[in-house]
């Protein structure tokens, strides 16, 4: 009944009758039209009750896992608190939100990002590097033209190892080729300066 009033002319063709229609439906529910998704109201309405029993019309502190009408409310609140979901919602969402002691959670600050680019290289850009050091080995012996052979290894010494290291350079050079498309422009540029033709 309630979707059927919520249609196009679902409160009658009559204008005035419709006005009157809205406001008294209105005096039941101010949000019984809400232009936000009936989902995101129903969940709401759940947690406005649940402060309604609570001092000072506060929130209880509700974990994800929490079910109410066979729905985890917990969960759905955890998310509502995220900044990136909080600043989609309607300014009227927020404020009831609000009213119910629910704030966005603080977004975490910038610095592990920071410290993260700072950290040593990946394995996949140390591979990359010591396969490029085998590489760089072989072409200042063979010379660029040479291909290397699928089955051949070559060792490099590397900063804080004791001993030499074997890199499968006939597995790398393949492999690599194959993942061309995948290889930063830094990292197509250093092949290119060793002379190889695919890159």
């Amino acid at each position: 009944h309630m979707a059927n009033l919520r249609r196009k002319s679902g409160l009658g063709k009559n204008p005035e009758r419709a006005t009157v229609r809205a406001a008294q439906l209105t005096a039941i529910d101010e949000d019984w039209n809400c232009p936000w998704p009936l989902n995101w109201q129903r969940h709401y309405r759940v947690l406005a009750h649940l402060a309604a029993d609570e001092p000072h019309g506060r929130l209880p502190d509700i974990a994800p896992g929490v079910l109410m009408d066979g729905d985890d409310i917990g969960k759905w609140l955890q998310q509502q608190r995220k900044p990136s979901v909080w600043a989609l919602l309607l300014p009227e969402q927020q404020e009831r939100l609000s009213k119910l002691g629910v704030q966005p959670d603080q977004a975490p600050p910038p610095a592990p990002t920071a410290a993260r680019t700072t950290k040593s290289p990946s394995k996949a850009q140390a591979a990359f590097q010591r396969g490029l050091a085998a590489l760089t080995q072989w072409v200042e012996r063979e010379g660029p033209e040479r291909p290397v052979p699928r089955g051949h290894s070559e060792q490099i010494t590397v900063d804080g190892e004791t001993e030499p290291v074997t890199v499968k350079l006939g597995v790398w050079v393949s492999n690599t080729k194959t993942r061309r498309d995948k290889l930063t422009q830094e990292q197509q540029d250093a092949l290119r300066e060793l002379g190889i033709n695919w890159a």
